[in-house]
């Protein structure tokens, strides 16, 4: 029966288990000098090698002639744990056994005696799926279990273990394993097994796996099914990934807003059986890869990339600002989420989302709208106002039918029209004086509990002038006395420097009357937001 190769190349010693370095020299020295815990907790990601750990520990703890703290695997006790027939070493799965009987059974048997080796090892995996009575039944017996029983705990998802749990075991945290290392096993393997492959497709496997060794080593048996060189183009077939060239196709596209390019990539996506979800994140990635070159100076730390996909990414990353990378980055992922949950959709959520992303004035969101604000101000500083008209202001269908009736109009209508427009046109005055926001919640803080006191001074208006000072505009003389003969002038002024991070003396806050108040106001507002 053929045995799948994550299976027939798992690490039987320590020194075969990739990219764990620090965590197997501490085991190595605690089993070689007689020193191992009684608990231990492996935590991390699927496919790091927590498992494997837990059973090279289990035949270490066990060897009758172990090598460096490594099993020596041609004992009577290694070969019978190897072979399965070991029944001092029992391995649960939490997920389908996670009831407190079965944590009872455990109890009840750890009070006796090995039968054949020195030491009884429980592996229990995935033990974040064992239920609240299940863990309290284990605390105790974790906790002082009899000197021939250790435990060993794996868990993908430690923060749904108890903290009771945890502080009870020497914890290790596995990590993610390195594209460069995961290419080193994946060549040995590969060697070992006669599969041809390129460096390059090699690479794509392994940054496909995001850190695992078995779903690694699984795609490199799935891309050699055929029996031919595995190459980089036949790894993105066989994932169903629209490859790098697509991935940058797509995202100058979108730069360039060019909407032809943007649905054929999506139509030769879906045209070809590829995953479009698998594509998706792909594109999320490279959009990731792009704001860690942006938004720092040691980016080679946190990327993973060649000198020539490194010169891609940041002549691509040169496209857009970092408002705006932020906000396709959301956009991606809103779509991402929506696209797991949408079935046969998919391609529709993805061409909304890049004609979205295209076009940043048809989304409304916060982090769209400082992408735009980030474009004009890039524009301002370099004085290329001309090109931010060109590509943010797009003519509508009822703009250009209005543009060719006024041509096609008789002359003195058109006249009507160009006097009108420049009466539309004409500048504004710059606003003399900005209203201070939130002058509700100041005036409540500036009298406190006074409600005499808050029902004339909320309802009024402050200003800040062009002369630097701030002034207080009241609908009549009666409001502005009794706020006069209160005295808590200097006290507005504390609060207003608090709320606006300002500097204003109590000289610099003077009173006045204004009959037409809300006139007034929304003058002032709309002139100084234009």
């Amino acid at each position: 029966m053929h045995q799948a190769l994550y299976r027939k190349w798992r690490p039987r010693v320590f020194d075969d288990v990739y990219g764990q370095e620090h965590i197997t020299s501490i085991l190595k020295y605690e089993t070689q000098n007689n020193k191992f815990s009684h608990a231990y907790l492996f935590c991390g990601s699927r496919g790091t090698g927590k498992t494997t750990c837990a059973k090279i520990l289990a035949k270490a703890v066990n060897c009758e002639a172990s090598v460096n703290g490594s099993p020596c695997n041609k004992c009577q006790s290694c070969l019978s744990i190897d072979s399965g027939a070991a029944t001092d070493v029992l391995e649960m799965d939490a997920a389908s056994n996670n009831g407190v009987e079965n944590i009872r059974d455990i109890r009840d048997e750890v009070v006796y005696t090995p039968s054949s080796l020195k030491y009884r090892v429980y592996i229990v995996d995935e033990v974040h799926m064992l239920s609240g009575s299940a863990f309290n039944a284990l605390l105790k017996t974790l906790e002082e279990p009899p000197s021939h029983v250790v435990f060993i705990l794996a868990t993908t998802e430690l923060h749904k273990l108890p903290a009771t749990i945890i502080s009870r075991c020497q914890r290790f945290d596995f990590r993610r394993i390195a594209t460069d290392v995961l290419m080193k096993r994946l060549s040995y393997i590969a060697e070992r097994e006669g599969i041809e492959a390129d460096d390059a497709a090699l690479r794509a496997i392994a940054k496909l796996a995001q850190g695992g060794m078995r779903d690694a080593i699984s795609l490199l048996e799935l891309c050699a099914g055929n029996r031919v060189r595995i190459t980089e183009a036949l790894v993105n077939t066989t994932v169903g990934s629209g490859g790098k060239a697509n991935v940058i196709k797509t995202v100058e596209a979108v730069s360039g807003a060019d909407y032809d390019t943007v649905f054929g990539v999506v139509d030769e996506v879906v045209r070809s059986s590829m995953d479009i979800t698998v594509f998706w994140q792909e594109l999320l990635s490279f959009y990731r890869d792009m704001l860690v070159l942006k938004t720092t100076a040691s980016a080679d730390k946190y990327l993973d990339l060649t000198d020539s996909e490194k010169e891609t990414l940041g002549r691509t990353a040169g496209l857009f600002t970092k408002e705006t990378l932020l906000a396709h980055c959301r956009m991606l992922d809103d779509a991402l989420y929506t696209m797991q949950k949408a079935g046969t959709v998919k391609r529709i959520v993805a061409e909304m989302t890049l004609i979205k992303m295209s076009d940043p004035a048809l989304d409304f969101e916060a982090d769209s709208l400082a992408s735009r604000i980030s474009r004009l101000e890039v524009a301002l500083a370099s004085g290329n106002i001309a090109s931010v008209k060109s590509t943010a202001q797009k003519v509508s269908p009822a703009e250009e039918n209005t543009a060719a009736k006024i041509k096609t109009a008789p002359q003195s209508a058109v006249k009507k029209e160009e006097a009108k427009q420049s009466a539309v046109n004409l500048p504004r005055s710059k606003p003399s004086a900005k209203q201070v926001r939130g002058w509700t919640e100041i005036a409540e803080r500036a009298v406190g509990s006074d409600g005499y006191l808050l029902s004339f001074l909320k309802f009024a208006r402050a200003f800040i002038t062009s002369e630097g000072k701030v002034c207080v505009r009241f609908s009549s003389d009666f409001a502005m006395e009794r706020i006069s003969e209160a005295n808590i002038k200097g006290t507005i002024c504390s609060v207003i420097n608090v709320e606006l991070q300002s500097s204003f003396a109590e000289n610099d806050i003077y009173y006045e009357v204004s009959s037409e108040l809300g006139e007034d106001t929304a003058d002032d507002l709309a002139s100084f937001e234009e």
